[in-house]
């Protein structure tokens, strides 16, 4: 087991295009770290600069406080698990687990021993003669895990290992890599653009974009207090819902949304840093379970909305709809007015409610939804800084730099 350390860890590719930018993280000893972030954001970067497959272009790598930085991959003593397994074809599933063994010169009894002893763990002592080819994905996954378990490594490196398995076998692949962990407790630094995947496996998370580190923290303190309005929208599904508006009026604070005004009870109490806006414009954040189909006879403001789509997911609904607009009337629609399609860049702005499985809802029907805003989120509407409630803050700082966004960045 060991501490890495990445100290202003930067990447800067030939024409100029920052993949990673000013990076610095400590993964403690034993831990089990995930970086996410999206599609391009420099995470598989920061692993290849950890395993010395991508020079870094400034910046220190540390193991156990020795600077690695300059150090061949091989001499670093980090075991890889690649998204595409990158097993030999022409080698049966012992050969590919001992292969690094071989490499070492350890002595072939040795390596059965060892090998044996990862495949039992893993459910693999059935297959030990077979080829890749003769392998499902699920079992060839664990292959590749075994492989990097048997030599034992410092530090494990996973670079999306789950993404080409199939939803179920996702899911149980999940529950494995957590148990294995908890028995070898092996420092471990796992990439995933996928956030559920994220909070269910990480003892703390990095989030990443544009190449910068954006907050970390573990999976509760993310969700519950994000630092910024990127960590609040991409953690959490279906993602946070996002509207500019203005906190009016001081007792109590008030803000409308489609027109109907909406108390904020308590709110400078639950959140004091929020009183420099009054009178001004902030966005409020509401995650999609602030939502609930109202009662015939509400006795508390409500959005009348008309879904452009509903997705029935067995134990609850969730209906899409356009954010509601403050015009006069507030008028939601009607049934005529959903579009037949809808391009990506507006479906990335509709808002997302969840509503109860036994919920009548249709595509184009109205329906008029109620609103809890005792747990709304805010943030600066320029740095997109969030606003924290009383007694909490960042689960650990990021520079002002990265709460208003990075470089462009290259495919990571």
């Amino acid at each position: 087991m060991s501490v890495v350390r990445l100290e202003h860890l930067t990447k800067i590719f030939p024409g100029g295009t920052t993949a990673v930018d000013d990076f610095t993280l400590t993964v403690a000893d034993g831990e089990f770290l995930v970086l996410v972030g999206p599609s391009g954001c420099g995470k598989s970067t920061v692993l290849r600069m950890i395993a010395g497959l991508e020079e870094a272009s400034g910046g220190d790598i540390l193991i156990d406080g020795e600077p690695v930085t300059n150090w061949a991959p091989k001499e670093r003593d980090i075991a890889m698990v690649f998204q595409n397994y990158a097993l030999y074809p022409h080698m049966t599933v012992k050969q590919n687990m001992g292969f690094a063994l071989r490499l070492r010169r350890v002595q072939a009894g040795e390596i059965d021993r060892q090998v044996r002893e990862i495949a039992q763990l893993l459910g693999l002592s059935e297959l030990l003669d077979r080829k890749p080819a003769a392998l499902s994905g699920g079992q060839r996954q664990r292959v590749a895990m075994g492989r990097a378990m048997v030599r034992q490594p410092r530090v494990f490196l996973m670079d999306e290992p789950l993404s080409n398995l199939d939803a179920k076998l996702r899911v149980s692949m999940r529950a494995e890599l957590s148990r294995l962990h908890q028995r070898y407790r092996v420092t471990t630094v796992y990439v995933t653009h996928d956030q559920v995947e994220a909070m269910t496996l990480g003892d703390r998370i990095a989030v990443i974009d544009r190449g910068r580190l954006q907050q970390v923290g573990t999976p509760e303190e993310l969700y519950q207090a994000p630092a910024n309005r990127f960590v609040a929208g991409f953690m959490g599904s279906p993602s946070m819902n996002f509207a500019t508006v203005t906190l009016e009026g001081e007792d109590p604070v008030g803000t409308t949304l489609g027109g109907v005004r909406f108390d904020l009870p308590d709110v400078l109490a639950r959140r004091p840093g929020l009183r420099p806006y009054l009178g001004k414009q902030i966005v409020i954040g509401l995650r999609p379970a602030a939502f609930a189909v109202a009662p015939p006879a509400p006795v508390a403001p409500t959005l009348r909305v008309v879904p452009l789509g509903v997705e029935a997911l067995g134990d609850e609904k969730h209906l899409l709809f356009d954010a509601p607009r403050n015009t006069d009337g507030a008028d939601a629609g009607t049934a005529d007015d959903v579009p037949i399609t809808v391009d990506e860049a507006a479906m990335s702005q509709l808002w997302t409610a969840k509503v109860a499985q036994h919920a009548d809802v249709a595509i184009g029907r109205p329906v008029v939804l109620s609103l809890d805003l005792r747990e709304a989120y805010f943030f600066d509407p320029r740095t997109g800084a969030a606003i924290p409630a009383a007694g909490t803050g960042a689960a650990e700082p990021v520079t002002a730099g990265a709460l208003s966004g990075g470089p462009a960045s290259r495919p990571g």
